[in-house]
């Protein structure tokens, strides 16, 4: 694993590639939330025809899900965009999560339950969008600050290969995409939830909260 390699940069070449070719390629695009996807959105639509797949087994209670699922839908009707973007919803099925998970709950934020999450949804999206016949996938994770591009693009490179399908490289925090993510939320009035999704990561932020309090 390269965390000095440049996905930007990598992405930014492929992109320049497609300009010059006359067709639109199809992207599956994995979202964790609107709020993510905002810039992501706007970036890609340029380039790609893009389906938004809103696969997120891990986000807690059920009542947050949907809410962060109705904010995804809002948003991709309210955004201009150059190229057509779609929404399609995975299954929601917690235990889907707590399989994947098992023996890591006790595991801080950013380690390896957080890796064996991001390959549980990665390779969901990889399979969809082999089945469905994209051109492209990848997923919106690499925007936030918490998150390493380099384990991403890993996880993300092997589902491609296990299913056949290419995989996007990606760091959209590059560039200054994690702070038009905060500017776009702030224009679409967006949900901007204080912790990544699953019961784990809730507790954690309200640990943190706490300590802030005193």
């Amino acid at each position: 694993m390269d965390r000095n390699r440049n996905y930007q940069k990598e992405l930014e070449t492929l992109l320049g590639r497609l300009e010059r070719d006359d067709k639109v390629p199809s992207l599956l695009l994995h979202s964790c939330c609107a709020p993510c996807s905002s810039y992501v959105l706007e970036y890609l639509s340029n380039f790609f025809a893009v389906t938004v797949y809103y696969y997120n087994p891990n986000i807690g209670p059920e009542g947050e899900y949907r809410h962060r699922v109705e904010e995804q839908k809002r948003l991709i009707s309210a955004m201009p965009v150059k190229h057509p973007v779609s929404f399609l919803e995975g299954e929601y099925c917690p235990e889907q999560f707590y399989e994947a998970v098992k023996g890591l709950e006790n595991i801080p934020e950013g380690g390896e339950r957080c890796f064996a999450c991001y390959t549980l949804r990665l390779r969901a999206a990889a399979a969809l969008a082999a089945e469905k016949g994209f051109d492209y996938f990848t997923t919106t994770l690499s925007i936030s600050p918490l998150k390493r591009a380099d384990k991403l693009g890993v996880i993300g490179e092997t589902a491609g290969r296990d299913f056949g399908i290419q995989w996007l490289p990606s760091d959209f925090k590059k560039k200054g995409g994690y702070q038009r993510s905060i500017q776009l939320s702030k224009e679409y009035g967006l949900y901007r939830q204080n912790y990544c999704g699953c019961v784990f990561s809730k507790k954690e932020a309200e640990n943190r909260l706490k300590k802030e309090a005193k």
